[in-house]
């Protein structure tokens, strides 16, 4: 479950890499931080249906 939390940090933090970069005009690391964002975005997703959302109860 907090494989979840993870991803989402993970793929938040790619996504203002990507911008961040795409407004500096840096295209390789904009390349890299979107292709980031689409992976560990595409992770969280599947991994969020197959467990389930992290109630934090045990």
């Amino acid at each position: 479950m907090g494989l979840v939390i993870i991803f989402a940090l993970v793929t938040i933090l790619a996504a203002i890499g990507g911008f961040r970069a795409l407004k500096r005009k840096n295209l390789l690391g904009a390349f890299w931080g979107i292709a980031s964002f689409v992976v560990f975005g595409w992770f969280t997703v599947m991994t969020l249906i197959n467990s389930g959302y992290p109630t934090g109860t045990h």
